[in-house]
């Protein structure tokens, strides 16, 4: 687990080359918003996080919990979940829209940066 990144993973950067490369600039990792959102485009009050699949308990096959120590394992992710949710929540609710881009949707860079684009693009 030591060798797990909180920053500068493989899926937030596939994400932010995309945006810089739509000719959008952003932030990182603001510390006086809820959650420290992984992206922040300021002017647009557009947040985005882009969640592991695994440790954010998505659905998709990297998102299944594993077999042993379940007891562990169910909470922790549960938790984690919970917590996303609640802080997206306060973002809303301070005026800003979030975004949640997932691990496995990184791998489709046509249809992430559709995906990108219209929401940032929103009003």
């Amino acid at each position: 687990m030591q060798a797990v990144k909180s920053k500068d993973t493989v899926p937030e950067i596939r994400v932010r080359r995309l945006l810089h490369a739509m000719g959008y600039r952003f932030r990182l990792y603001r510390k006086d918003l809820p959650g420290r959102p992984d992206i922040v485009l300021p002017s647009r009050r557009k947040a985005i996080f882009v969640h592991g699949c695994f440790w954010h308990a998505h659905g998709c096959p990297k998102g299944r919990p594993p077999k042993s120590r379940a007891d562990y394992w169910l909470p922790k992710l549960e938790q984690n979940a919970a917590r996303d949710r609640t802080k997206i929540e306060q973002l809303e609710s301070l005026g800003w829209n979030v975004l949640v881009v997932w691990q496995c949707e990184t791998k489709d860079a046509d249809a992430l940066a559709v995906r990108l684009q219209a929401f940032v693009d929103e009003s």
